[in-house]
Protein backbone atom coordinates (compact mmCIF):
# COMPACT_ATOMS: atom_id res chain seq x y z
CA UNK A 1 0.00 0.00 0.00
CA UNK A 2 1.22 3.59 -0.78
CA UNK A 3 1.40 6.50 1.15
CA UNK A 4 -1.08 7.99 -1.35
CA UNK A 5 -3.47 5.76 -1.23
CA UNK A 6 -7.04 6.64 -0.93
CA UNK A 7 -7.89 3.48 1.24
CA UNK A 8 -5.55 4.29 3.30
CA UNK A 9 -6.81 4.94 7.06
CA UNK A 10 -4.96 7.26 9.52
CA UNK A 11 -6.10 7.16 13.16
CA UNK A 12 -4.53 10.10 15.05
CA UNK A 13 -3.74 9.23 18.82
CA UNK A 14 -6.40 10.53 20.96
CA UNK A 15 -5.77 14.05 22.81
CA UNK A 16 -6.13 14.21 26.80
CA UNK A 17 -7.90 16.46 28.51
CA UNK A 18 -5.43 18.39 31.57
CA UNK A 19 -7.19 16.34 34.06
CA UNK A 20 -6.24 12.85 32.07
CA UNK A 21 -2.85 14.78 31.67
CA UNK A 22 -2.10 14.55 35.36
CA UNK A 23 -2.40 11.16 35.15
CA UNK A 24 -5.10 11.06 38.52
CA UNK A 25 -7.79 8.99 36.47
CA UNK A 26 -5.71 5.61 35.93
CA UNK A 27 -4.07 6.28 39.21
CA UNK A 28 -7.74 5.73 40.85
CA UNK A 29 -8.97 3.34 38.65
CA UNK A 30 -6.11 1.01 39.81
CA UNK A 31 -6.71 1.75 43.40
CA UNK A 32 -10.23 0.53 42.56
CA UNK A 33 -9.15 -2.26 41.31
CA UNK A 34 -7.20 -3.24 44.41
CA UNK A 35 -9.56 -1.69 46.73
CA UNK A 36 -12.00 -4.40 45.10
CA UNK A 37 -9.76 -7.25 45.78
CA UNK A 38 -9.04 -5.92 49.25
CA UNK A 39 -12.90 -6.36 49.86
CA UNK A 40 -13.68 -9.04 48.56
CA UNK A 41 -10.45 -11.19 50.23
CA UNK A 42 -11.82 -8.98 53.84
CA UNK A 43 -15.87 -8.82 53.49
CA UNK A 44 -16.35 -11.52 50.39
CA UNK A 45 -14.34 -14.16 51.30
CA UNK A 46 -12.84 -14.62 47.73
CA UNK A 47 -9.32 -15.98 47.81
CA UNK A 48 -6.82 -14.34 46.23
CA UNK A 49 -4.08 -16.62 47.22
CA UNK A 50 -3.69 -20.09 47.60
CA UNK A 51 -1.83 -22.15 50.86
CA UNK A 52 0.85 -24.00 48.56
CA UNK A 53 1.99 -26.94 48.52
CA UNK A 54 -1.07 -27.58 50.77
CA UNK A 55 -3.64 -25.88 48.32
CA UNK A 56 -2.45 -27.13 44.50
CA UNK A 57 -3.18 -24.70 41.68
CA UNK A 58 -5.92 -26.32 39.18
CA UNK A 59 -3.66 -24.98 35.68
CA UNK A 60 -6.38 -24.45 32.93
CA UNK A 61 -7.72 -27.38 30.89
CA UNK A 62 -5.67 -25.99 28.00
CA UNK A 63 -2.87 -25.41 30.07
CA UNK A 64 0.49 -27.25 28.47
CA UNK A 65 3.36 -28.46 31.35
CA UNK A 66 5.66 -31.19 31.19
CA UNK A 67 5.28 -33.66 28.19
CA UNK A 68 5.04 -37.37 28.90
CA UNK A 69 5.13 -40.31 26.71
CA UNK A 70 2.23 -42.69 26.51
CA UNK A 71 1.73 -46.08 26.25
CA UNK A 72 0.21 -48.48 24.44
CA UNK A 73 -2.58 -51.95 26.24
CA UNK A 74 0.95 -53.61 26.12
CA UNK A 75 2.44 -51.22 28.16
CA UNK A 76 4.68 -50.45 25.47
CA UNK A 77 5.86 -47.06 24.58
CA UNK A 78 3.62 -45.90 21.43
CA UNK A 79 6.15 -43.84 19.80
CA UNK A 80 7.16 -45.18 16.70
CA UNK A 81 10.43 -42.57 16.19
CA UNK A 82 9.07 -41.41 13.17
CA UNK A 83 10.64 -38.02 14.13
CA UNK A 84 7.57 -36.16 13.40
CA UNK A 85 7.33 -34.38 17.33
CA UNK A 86 11.78 -33.38 17.32
CA UNK A 87 11.23 -31.87 13.08
CA UNK A 88 8.53 -29.80 14.21
CA UNK A 89 9.78 -28.46 17.73
CA UNK A 90 10.83 -24.89 16.29
CA UNK A 91 12.81 -24.85 19.84
CA UNK A 92 14.90 -28.11 18.50
CA UNK A 93 14.90 -29.44 22.10
CA UNK A 94 13.98 -33.21 21.37
CA UNK A 95 16.46 -35.59 20.38
CA UNK A 96 15.21 -39.02 19.01
CA UNK A 97 17.91 -42.10 18.18
CA UNK A 98 15.72 -44.74 16.63
CA UNK A 99 16.25 -48.53 16.86
CA UNK A 100 14.34 -51.43 14.68
CA UNK A 101 11.62 -52.58 16.78
CA UNK A 102 11.79 -56.50 18.10
CA UNK A 103 10.32 -58.93 15.60
CA UNK A 104 7.10 -59.62 18.24
CA UNK A 105 6.65 -56.08 17.63
CA UNK A 106 4.49 -56.67 14.49
CA UNK A 107 2.73 -53.09 14.44
CA UNK A 108 5.71 -50.94 13.70
CA UNK A 109 9.02 -51.23 12.01
CA UNK A 110 11.07 -48.89 14.83
CA UNK A 111 10.68 -47.84 18.53
CA UNK A 112 12.63 -45.06 20.33
CA UNK A 113 15.74 -46.38 21.83
CA UNK A 114 16.76 -43.11 23.12
CA UNK A 115 14.05 -40.33 23.92
CA UNK A 116 15.59 -36.98 24.88
CA UNK A 117 13.24 -33.37 25.65
CA UNK A 118 15.57 -30.65 27.22
CA UNK A 119 12.22 -28.99 29.36
CA UNK A 120 14.47 -26.14 30.04
CA UNK A 121 14.51 -25.74 25.92
CA UNK A 122 11.24 -26.50 25.48
CA UNK A 123 9.12 -23.24 25.07
CA UNK A 124 5.83 -25.60 25.33
CA UNK A 125 4.12 -24.84 22.31
CA UNK A 126 2.41 -28.37 21.83
CA UNK A 127 3.81 -28.58 18.09
CA UNK A 128 5.35 -32.19 18.94
CA UNK A 129 1.86 -33.07 20.36
CA UNK A 130 0.08 -31.94 17.12
CA UNK A 131 2.61 -33.33 14.86
CA UNK A 132 2.45 -37.00 16.23
CA UNK A 133 0.53 -39.18 14.25
CA UNK A 134 0.38 -41.90 16.64
CA UNK A 135 -0.13 -39.44 20.19
CA UNK A 136 2.71 -40.73 21.73
CA UNK A 137 3.61 -37.34 22.72
CA UNK A 138 1.28 -35.41 24.75
CA UNK A 139 1.93 -32.47 27.64
CA UNK A 140 0.22 -32.45 30.88
CA UNK A 141 -0.73 -30.07 33.26
CA UNK A 142 2.23 -30.59 35.44
CA UNK A 143 3.56 -27.09 36.08
CA UNK A 144 5.49 -27.19 39.32
CA UNK A 145 8.71 -29.92 38.70
CA UNK A 146 11.96 -28.26 39.73
CA UNK A 147 15.73 -29.30 39.37
CA UNK A 148 19.09 -28.84 41.00
CA UNK A 149 20.79 -28.74 37.69
CA UNK A 150 20.31 -28.82 34.36
CA UNK A 151 20.82 -31.84 33.88
CA UNK A 152 17.87 -33.04 36.06
CA UNK A 153 15.97 -30.75 33.44
CA UNK A 154 16.54 -33.18 30.94
CA UNK A 155 14.34 -35.79 30.57
CA UNK A 156 15.17 -38.78 29.44
CA UNK A 157 12.03 -41.88 28.24
CA UNK A 158 12.17 -43.17 31.66
CA UNK A 159 11.34 -40.27 33.12
CA UNK A 160 8.77 -39.06 29.81
CA UNK A 161 7.21 -42.68 31.07
CA UNK A 162 7.53 -42.29 34.53
CA UNK A 163 5.04 -39.01 33.68
CA UNK A 164 2.45 -40.94 32.20
CA UNK A 165 2.32 -42.82 35.27
CA UNK A 166 2.20 -40.01 37.38
CA UNK A 167 -0.72 -38.36 34.98
CA UNK A 168 -2.86 -40.82 33.39
CA UNK A 169 -5.67 -41.25 35.53
CA UNK A 170 -6.27 -37.65 36.44
CA UNK A 171 -5.11 -36.35 32.47
CA UNK A 172 -6.26 -39.61 29.92
CA UNK A 173 -4.74 -40.16 26.70
CA UNK A 174 -6.84 -38.19 23.83
CA UNK A 175 -7.19 -41.54 22.66
CA UNK A 176 -8.16 -43.24 25.51
CA UNK A 177 -5.78 -44.98 28.77
CA UNK A 178 -4.83 -48.72 28.50
CA UNK A 179 -6.93 -51.05 30.03
CA UNK A 180 -6.22 -50.19 33.95
CA UNK A 181 -6.15 -54.43 34.71
CA UNK A 182 -2.96 -54.82 32.21
CA UNK A 183 -0.04 -55.74 33.72
CA UNK A 184 2.41 -53.48 32.47
CA UNK A 185 6.04 -54.35 32.16
CA UNK A 186 8.34 -52.63 34.71
CA UNK A 187 11.71 -54.17 33.05
CA UNK A 188 13.08 -53.60 29.94
CA UNK A 189 13.56 -56.65 28.19
CA UNK A 190 16.72 -56.67 27.19
CA UNK A 191 19.30 -54.41 29.08
CA UNK A 192 19.17 -51.05 26.86
CA UNK A 193 16.17 -52.80 24.74
CA UNK A 194 12.70 -51.92 24.37
CA UNK A 195 10.11 -51.34 26.87
CA UNK A 196 10.05 -48.88 30.16
CA UNK A 197 12.20 -49.13 32.83
CA UNK A 198 11.41 -49.46 36.30
CA UNK A 199 11.36 -46.28 38.01
CA UNK A 200 13.41 -45.16 41.24
CA UNK A 201 12.75 -42.87 43.64
CA UNK A 202 15.52 -40.43 41.90
CA UNK A 203 14.13 -41.01 38.59
CA UNK A 204 10.80 -40.14 39.35
CA UNK A 205 9.58 -36.08 38.74
CA UNK A 206 8.76 -35.08 42.15
CA UNK A 207 5.99 -31.88 42.33
CA UNK A 208 7.82 -30.29 44.69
Amino acid sequence: MKLDDPNLKRVEPPKLTLFEKTYLPQILGGLAVTGRHILGAAVGGKAITVQYPEEQHVPSANYRGVHRLNKDEQGRVKCVACMLCATACPAHCIDIVGATAPPEWDDREKYPESFVIDELRCIYCGMCEEACPVDAIELTGLYDLTGLSREEMIYDKTKLLSVFDMTKDAEPMQSGNPPATLALPTSPLEPGGPGPRSSSSADMPSRS
